[in-house]
């Protein structure tokens, strides 16, 4: 059919004019860049509906991966301070090492409250410097005790020991059976006990009981 109508049109028409009429005809079909641009936006807002899609996706994968981040450091900071705290401290802590220190904190409370009954009740010197010492000296380890206590979260018996004054020999014998039995459970405890912090309190306090103990003889061997 578009061959009719070729002859029809060029019929009569010179070779030149044939083929300005073929370039024409050839422009009229050649596709504009007008229509191509129009072509290749008509897909634009899906693609950009699509990026726009993957970007608010990869921003929401990042606030996650930062936000698991956040709670990750906070977990192991928790871990960290429950390890510092008291609580934390406990673990090593046996119900041998608890009785020990509770035993050694009642003790060593009866200790200075008798040594103070000493200084004021006392009729010898030697009985007056005895109970000082006795004051002096377990009240250090007592606050020792209590700080240890403290950091492995175990209750000290806090009730004050009632205490009554016989006479100097009375107390000195006391003073030398206590301390031997004393002296005894705290070498156990720095032997056999499982706190590292306790068995050392234990074997630093066991060599001033020795000491308390060869006083308290030597004052009994004076009194007699």
């Amino acid at each position: 059919m578009w061959r009719d109508v070729w002859r029809a049109r060029t019929r009569g028409t010179s070779p030149g004019a044939k083929r300005r009429l073929v370039k024409q005809i050839a422009i009229r079909q050649r596709p504009s860049r007008h229509r191509f641009a129009i072509l290749n936006c008509r897909g634009f807002p899906a693609c950009f509906n699509r990026k726009k899609a993957m970007k608010t996706k990869i921003t929401v994968v990042s606030q996650f991966c930062i936000l698991s981040l956040i709670i990750a450091a906070f977990s192991l900071a928790g871990v960290a301070r429950a390890e510092e705290s008291p609580a934390g401290k406990s673990s090593s802590v046996t119900a041998k090492d608890k009785m020990f220190m509770k035993k050694a904190a009642k003790g060593g409370m009866m200790e200075v409250a008798m040594g103070k009954m000493a200084e004021q009740k006392g009729q010898s010197d030697d009985v007056k410097s005895f109970g000082k010492r006795m004051v002096e000296d377990h009240g250090k380890a007592n606050d020792e005790l209590k700080k240890i206590a403290a950091q492995k979260n175990v209750k000290l018996p806090a009730k004050e020991p009632t205490v009554s004054w016989s006479s100097d020999k009375a107390y000195i014998d006391a003073m030398v059976q206590d301390h031997e039995k004393d002296l005894a459970e705290f070498k156990e405890e720095a032997n056999s006990g499982s706190d590292p912090d306790v068995k050392k309190f234990a074997d630093d306090t066991a060599k001033v009981v020795q000491e308390h103990l060869d006083l308290a003889k030597q004052t009994q061997g004076k009194l007699k």
